[in-house]
């Protein structure tokens, strides 16, 4: 029997939080590198031709040629917006909206096949890395976006890291530190101030018990799970 609020199907024009981890909960991001290479994936596929042609937006140098060429073929510009991002040691989670109702499922199944060939051969490994496929919930009410990318930046004191020092979550983005053309944070933030929004972050610590609870349950629970 189908697991309850499991689909195949994505929508378009909507928001999702997509996240995985490694296998048997393994690193997946050992260093700097490893996170910039993922990192790399992403705005590989998600630039404009344009952008793509000014080499220095985009260190290629751990991305295959043949995984250039999946990432460039989807033509997701225009069609996926990356709204929020967390890359934990073994697992991540990313915030999208998508115009295009096939968008996710197309980069995030070039993404683990590339990221993974990447990781296999600077460790000397092979075989799955990831947890299964991905999985992803869909935000239905735009009242719970701001709510996602709150929750999401929060993660890194998982680990015990400063979530506002953490280098690898769109949280600087957040707050005017950094600036990308692969990034779209004005969809998950709703304050008006850098300031604003750091105290909008800041509050909710006390409460992130709950916060995670919510997460599993915003908007319609709806979890997606896609094979390949």
């Amino acid at each position: 029997m189908p697991a309850r609020n499991v689909t195949k199907n994505f929508d378009a024009d909507s928001m999702y939080h997509v996240y995985n981890r490694g296998n048997d909960k393994r690193v997946i991001f050992h260093d700097e590198r490893d996170y910039a290479v993922f990192l790399s994936f992403l705005k590989y596929a998600l630039l404009s031709d344009e952008s793509i042609r000014k080499n220095e937006l985009v260190d290629v140098s751990d991305i295959s040629n043949s995984a250039r060429f999946n990432l460039r073929r989807l033509g997701l510009h225009g069609k996926l917006e990356l709204v929020a991002f967390c890359l934990m040691p073994n697992h991540f989670h990313l915030l999208f909206y998508q115009t295009d109702p096939g968008a996710i499922t197309a980069l995030m199944r070039s993404i683990a096949t590339g990221y993974v060939v990447y990781y296999n051969k600077r460790y000397n490994r092979s075989g799955g890395l990831f947890q299964g496929v991905y999985r992803a919930s869909h935000i239905s009410k735009q009242s719970y976006w701001s709510h996602i990318a709150r929750y999401i930046h929060l993660n890194s004191l998982d680990i015990n890291q400063d979530f506002q020092n953490y280098n690898y979550s769109s949280y600087p983005y957040y707050v005017n530190e950094r600036y990308a053309e692969w990034l779209n944070p004005a969809l998950g933030n709703p304050c008006d101030t850098p300031s604003e929004y750091k105290k909008y972050v800041s509050d909710w610590i006390p409460y992130r018990k709950e916060a995670k609870e919510i997460s599993t349950l915003l908007a319609n629970s709806r979890d997606i799970t896609v094979q390949g």
